[in-house]
């Protein structure tokens, strides 16, 4: 585990303090203020539980069972029974940081002071983050409203000591087993505390941040990929002019070409339209290489606004009811996922495109009708091998099921809750859909740069000279296993090699020692 300490306090957090604690087992600490927050709200809510008026949350059911009065004597009954019961999810386990993503923004809005639960409950929960106990979270069960209710109450049950969790040595153990082990005392749950563990957008808002994470580097490789197409396509860098993009204001697409502009720098392969022998001159590139800065640039831009839909979530308290500063606790519907479920749709959708335009500049560079002279597939001796033509099959059916992936989830709603709950947002799945297609699109970028720095080779075989940010991503790729074709040569491990390469950020961190840093 990393030893680098997150420190929670009453305003929010931050999309990296978020991946260091889900990704690298940062450790957390509540702040004195959360403390002192957590203990005056909890005030709030002890008197309010005494009085013998009914309160949502405190002395009530829930949902569409709301209108029941709870006796004192049966309240810790309620509040477990909420959890137990909400612990309904199926299907295949959820991925490890996804789950500690999910408990730590739970923390962070517990800490807040707005949900009335007692400062030991909230330590408890840093507790299990820090002892790296997973728990056990199932893929199906949330419908993105009223909270991810059964992800959440999965882990709350983790909290009582019960059901199931992943120790930090990988082995799933029942959780009361592994609290013990740990010195953790499960937590005896009061009045509100139960549904206060529940009702959040954590598990969508979590899967977004780490998302949006490994997006902005996948972007950053698109675009270096796009460049070593371009060039091995003996294309034009003129495109890619500052004063070009300049008069169309986007800042993602400014920020594209200037990327690839740069990995373009001292190259004597662009620029070459009617040099090629045995073709004829060329006014334009294809659209798939010539406008790679537009359709990366907008997919840049959608990024800066999903975060900025993050950034805000991860300044809010989303639990129903909440505790406000003038004691009064009121419910609300802030819960509703309908804000980050767009953003998670809006991300599948350009995640799709920018596979698809990555495809596309793939399979040109393996037509030798279009290639410009490149061998067919690329082939080492053509007809005795195939070279590339079945890594672009694969690329092309991951284009495929990233087009389905793009297919949006929030605009879809399914009544629950005896029809109290009419409305959801589907966020959960939103981003379960979303966490598919950046995979798929790692593969996709890796296929590019598998098929790009072949081609590149081809052409400083011929006498061209690459320029020298596209050798240093061959160098580096090849370095990290992946070769290029060769007699009697495997492909399928070379493209994992591509694939792990790429997705790690070793792409972009090879050719920024060239380039300098690149958006």
């Amino acid at each position: 585990m990393d030893m680098h300490t997150v420190v929670v306090g009453t305003s929010g957090t931050t999309a990296e303090d978020v991946v260091a604690v889900a990704r690298h087992g940062a450790r957390v600490e509540l702040s004195a203020a959360a403390v002192d927050a957590l203990a005056a709200a909890r005030l709030i809510v002890d008197a309010l539980a005494a009085k013998p008026e009914a309160v949502y949350g405190v002395s009530t059911g829930f949902g569409a069972l709301a209108s029941r009065h709870i006796s004192h004597e049966l309240r810790a009954q309620l509040q477990r029974n909420i959890v137990r019961s909400h612990a309904a999810g199926m299907g295949p386990r959820v991925e490890r940081e996804v789950v500690r993503a999910l408990m730590f923004l739970r923390l962070k809005t517990v800490a807040s002071g707005h949900t009335g639960v007692r400062p030991e409950v909230a330590q408890t929960m840093a507790d299990l983050l820090n002892a790296g106990i997973t728990p056990v979270v199932h893929e199906y069960g949330s419908l993105g409203c009223s909270g991810d209710l059964a992800p959440l109450s999965h882990c709350a049950l983790t909290l009582m000591g019960e059901g199931d969790a992943e120790g930090p040595d990988g082995t799933v153990r029942p959780a009361g087993e592994l609290l013990a082990a740990h010195g953790i005392t499960p937590v005896e749950l009061a009045e509100k505390e139960g549904l206060a563990l529940l009702n959040g957008t954590d598990g969508m808002l979590g899967m977004l941040v780490m998302a949006l994470a490994d997006l902005k580097n996948l972007y950053t490789s698109a675009d270096i990929t796009a460049a070593l197409s371009l060039e091995a396509l003996l294309g034009t860098d003129k495109v890619l002019a500052p004063e070009l993009h300049a008069i169309r204001p986007h800042p993602g697409q400014g920020a594209s070409a200037d990327n690839m502009l740069r990995v373009l720098a001292g190259s004597g392969l662009t620029g070459r339209h009617a040099d090629v022998t045995g073709d004829a001159p060329r006014v334009q590139d294809a659209y798939s290489v010539r406008c790679a800065p537009q359709v990366n640039g907008a997919g840049r831009d959608t990024l800066d606004y999903a975060a900025v839909v993050a950034g805000r979530e991860l300044a809010s308290s989303v639990d129903n009811p909440v505790v406000l500063p003038d004691g009064r606790v009121e419910s609300n519907g802030n819960f509703h996922g309908a804000p980050v479920a767009y953003v998670l749709d809006f991300l599948a959708i350009v995640a799709a495109d920018l596979g698809s335009i990555c495809e596309r500049r793939t399979d040109r560079l393996l037509d030798k009708n279009r290639s410009h002279g490149l061998p067919p597939f690329l082939a080492d001796d053509a007809g005795v091998d195939s070279g590339l033509m079945i890594a672009q099959y694969t690329q092309a059916a991951l284009v495929s099921e990233m087009k389905r992936l793009a297919v949006p989830a929030s605009a879809d709603s399914i009544p629950s809750s005896a029809m109290q709950e009419d409305h959801v947002s589907m966020g959960w799945s939103a981003a379960r859909k979303l966490r598919t297609a950046v995979d798929n699109l790692a593969r996709i970028v890796a296929v590019e740069l598998y098929a790009a720095t072949r081609a590149v080779e081809l052409r400083a075989a011929e006498g061209l000279v690459p320029a020298p940010a596209s050798q240093a991503a061959v160098a580096a790729l090849r370095a990290a296993g992946a070769e290029g074709p060769g007699p009697d040569r495997f492909l399928a491990p070379d493209l994992a090699a591509a694939d792990t390469f790429v997705r790690e950020g070793r792409l972009v961190a090879a050719v920024e020692p060239v380039t300098g840093p690149l958006a």
